[in-house]
């Protein structure tokens, strides 16, 4: 069991290639669209979490943030599908990876920084040293607040491939636990696995959680340079 721990995050290759772009495509297949005047319950239920979801982010936000709508949107669904896919058995979840959450989160706060820069490039520049602060400890505070901006990307990819990973982790070493109790404790076996059932729910929203704290938080850095 120790050996195969961390076999679920090693990614897929086929003939010497790479899976990873595959995967990653295939969650925007889930979605269905529909050319019908009365769309089924699917598609409303769809477009109604999506409504709510966008109207909770983009009531923050002036004229210019409300631009990045679309982006936002797809970035929630796109996160979301990836961790729910990543709880089948024997798949594969991208944002396991940190290099693809870093990915995802460099350009989304260097675009937002950078959108800060050049239509708020006095209020961005106030953000490294406080109003008050004391002269000698003036190049100290711009030191910090400027690691503090650079970290910002780190702490989103960081967060979001630590939990993830922590669950798949969890419920790995318990589902193994389970089995290897059946031969052993019937009734161990059996609040072993209730426990796994019910970790897994867990894991379904943190699933879901994790996808809307990425997409919420990238929205904040946006509000805070817009």
């Amino acid at each position: 069991m120790n050996e195969n721990l961390f076999a679920s995050f090693i990614t897929p290759m086929m003939f010497g290639l790479p899976l990873v772009t595959l995967i990653v495509l295939f969650p925007s297949l889930l979605f269905p669209t529909s050319s019908r005047l009365v769309n089924n319950r699917l598609i409303s239920l769809q477009q109604w979490m999506l409504q709510l979801v966008s109207k909770q982010m983009m009531s923050i936000h002036n004229t210019e943030g409300q631009t990045w709508a679309l982006m936002l949107m797809s970035l929630i669904l796109f996160i979301g599908s990836t961790n729910l896919l990543g709880l089948l058995p024997h798949s594969f979840t991208p944002t396991t990876q940190l290099s693809m959450n870093l990915g995802m989160a460099i350009p989304l706060w260097a675009g937002a920084v950078i959108t800060g820069f050049r239509n708020k490039t006095k209020a961005s520049l106030a953000h490294f040293l406080p109003q008050g602060t004391p002269t000698p400890l003036i190049p100290m505070l711009v030191i910090i607040e400027t690691i503090s901006l650079f970290i910002q990307p780190v702490a989103l990819a960081v967060r979001l491939t630590a939990n993830i990973t922590a669950g798949h982790l969890l419920i790995h070493l318990i589902g193994g636990a389970t089995l290897a109790l059946m031969s052993i404790n019937t009734t161990t076996a059996l609040i072993t696995f209730i426990i796994l059932i019910l970790l897994t729910v867990l894991e379904f929203a943190v699933a879901m959680i994790q996808a809307y704290v990425f997409t919420l938080l990238v929205s904040l850095y946006l509000h805070d340079n817009t």
